[in-house]
C-alpha cells in the first residue's frame, strides 16, 4: 500500500499584513458604504493575498475595521488575534498618518527597527499600511489623506506572554513582518525576537550577554550570572532551538562575549553543530555520544548503554557524576561550534545544568566538583 502523501502545510499571515487589511477594508467603506468581505494586500515579497474581513462599524467618528489573524500551520501566540485600524480621512493629501491604538505596544529602548517613544509598528508593516491606504485614494480619485489608528484586541494580555516587556516594548504587542507571509515551521516571530534581543543588548552597552534555550534555564543563569557580571537585564537572551542563527545575530551586532548555559540535550545538540537544536534525529546524538564515551573512558558496558539510551535525561543519568571527562568534552565540542556559527570575534562560555538547575560543567572552571553542586543546592 502507498504511503500517504504528507498534509500540506498551510502558509498564514503575519500582523503587519492584517493590519494593512483592516486599514484598507476600512477606506473601502468609507468611500462605497458597503462592507467588503475580503480585501487583497500587496506584500513584502511582491505576492498578493486575498484576506477576509471580520467587521467594520462606525465608532467615535472613525471606520473601525477588524481581521483576524490566521498563522496557518506555524501558530503563535498571535494566530486568531483580532487586529483592527480605526481610519478616517484627513486634508493632507496623499499622506498616511499611522499612530498606535490600544493593544499596541511602545518602544521605550534603543537598539529596535523603531527608536523609543514610536508605537511598535516595524518599517515592513508601515509600508503595507501606506500602499494599502493609497491604494483606495487612487482607487477612488481622492484627494484627502489617511489617519490610520492600529490596534489589537486583547493586545496587552497577549503581550505578557511574549518576550515584548524586556526588549522594552510596552502596553501592547509589535506589529511585525518581513514578507507579509507565516510560513509553517519559520518561526518568523521567535527569530524576529532573538535578533532585536541582540540589538537592544548591543544599544543598551552590553559586552556580555547570557543565552539560553528556555525559562527554566534563564531562571537559574539570573540566579548564578546576574551578580558575577554585573549583567542588565537585557543581557540575557532567551534562544530557543536557533542555535546558528543566533551566533550569527551575535556576530551582526559585534557583541564579544556570550555565555551558553543549557540542558545536557541542548549542549549535545550544540556539540554535534545542528544549526537548529529541536528533539530529533535523538538516534544520531546518542551515536555521537557514544564515541565520544568510548574516546573518553573505553567502559564498553557505559556505550552500549548509552546507545540503548531513550534520551539525553536518560544518558545524563549514566554519566553524571561517575564520568566527568564526558561533560567536559561535549562542553569544550559546543564551544567549538558556537565558534564556527559566529563570524565575528567572540569569547565563549559553555555551561551545563543538570535537570534540578545545578552546574554540571563550566567552561572556566572545568568541571563542577560535587562539593560545589551539593552546596548550591542546599
Amino acid at each position: 500500500m502507498p504511503d500517504r502523501e504528507k498534509k500540506k502545510l498551510r502558509i498564514g499571515f503575519t500582523t503587519g499584513t492584517a493590519a494593512a487589511a483592516a486599514v484598507k477594508a476600512a477606506l473601502v467603506y468609507l468611500f462605497t458604504k458597503q462592507v467588503p468581505g475580503s480585501v487583497t494586500v500587496n506584500l513584502l515579497n511582491g505576492q498578493v493575498l486575498e484576506i477576509f474581513v471580520d467587521s467594520v462599524c462606525w465608532s467615535n467618528d472613525l471606520v473601525r475595521a477588524v481581521v483576524v489573524k490566521d498563522a496557518g500551520d506555524d501558530p503563535d501566540i498571535t494566530h486568531r488575534a483580532r487586529i483592527g485600524a480605526g481610519v478616517s480621512l484627513t486634508d493632507e493629501p496623499g499622506t498616511v498618518q499611522i499612530i498606535g491604538g490600544k493593544g499596541v505596544g511602545m518602544v521605550t529602548k534603543p537598539g529596535l527597527e523603531i527608536p523609543p517613544g514610536e508605537p511598535a509598528i516595524n518599517p515592513g508593516p508601515r509600508k503595507m499600511i501606506r500602499e494599502s491606504a493609497l491604494q483606495v485614494l487612487n482607487q477612488y480619485h481622492s484627494n484627502a489623506g489617511v489617519s490610520a489608528q492600529i490596534f489589537v484586541e486583547n493586545g496587552e494580555a497577549l503581550a505578557e506572554k511574549t518576550l515584548n516587556r524586556r526588549l522594552g516594548i510596552v502596553g501592547g504587542l509589535s506589529i511585525l513582518g518581513t514578507t507579509g507571509l507565516v510560513k509553517p515551521l519559520s518561526h518568523e516571530a521567535y527569530t524576529a525576537t532573538i535578533r532585536s534581543a541582540m540589538a537592544v543588548a548591543r544599544a543598551c552597552g552590553c559586552d556580555h550577554v547570557l543565552l539560553t534555550t528556555g525559562r527554566r534555564t534563564e531562571r537559574f543563569s539570573q540566579a548564578v550570572f546576574t551578580d558575577l557580571y554585573n549583567l542588565h537585564p537585557e543581557a540575557f537572551i532567551q534562544i530557543g532551538d536557533f542555535f546558528g542563527m543566533a551566533m550569527e545575530s551575535l556576530a551582526e551586532n559585534k557583541i564579544p562575549n556570550a555565555t551558553l548555559a543549557v540542558f545536557f540535550g541542548k549542549a549535545l545538540k550544540m556539540a554535534q553543530g545542528f544549526a537548529h537544536t529541536h528533539a530529533s534525529q535523538s538516534d544520531l546524538t546518542m551515536d555521537w555520544l557514544a564515541d565520544v564515551v568510548k574516546e573518553e573512558t573505553g567502559n564498553k558496558t557505559l556505550i552500549r548503554e548509552i546507545l540503548n539510551a531513550n534520551t539525553a535525561r536518560h544518558a545524563f543519568g549514566m554519566i553524571w557524576p561517575g564520568y566527568p571527562d564526558v561533560l567536559e568534552k561535549v562542553g569544550a565540542t559546543m564551544i567549538r561550534s558556537a565558534e564556527k556559527f559566529c563570524p565575528a570575534p567572540c569569547r565563549f562560555r559553555a555551561v551545563i545544568y543538570d535537570f534540578q538547575g545545578a552546574i554540571v560543567f563550566d567552561s572556566h572552571r572545568k568541571i563542577v566538583s560535587k562539593v560545589w553542586k551539593k552546596t548550591n543546592n542546599s
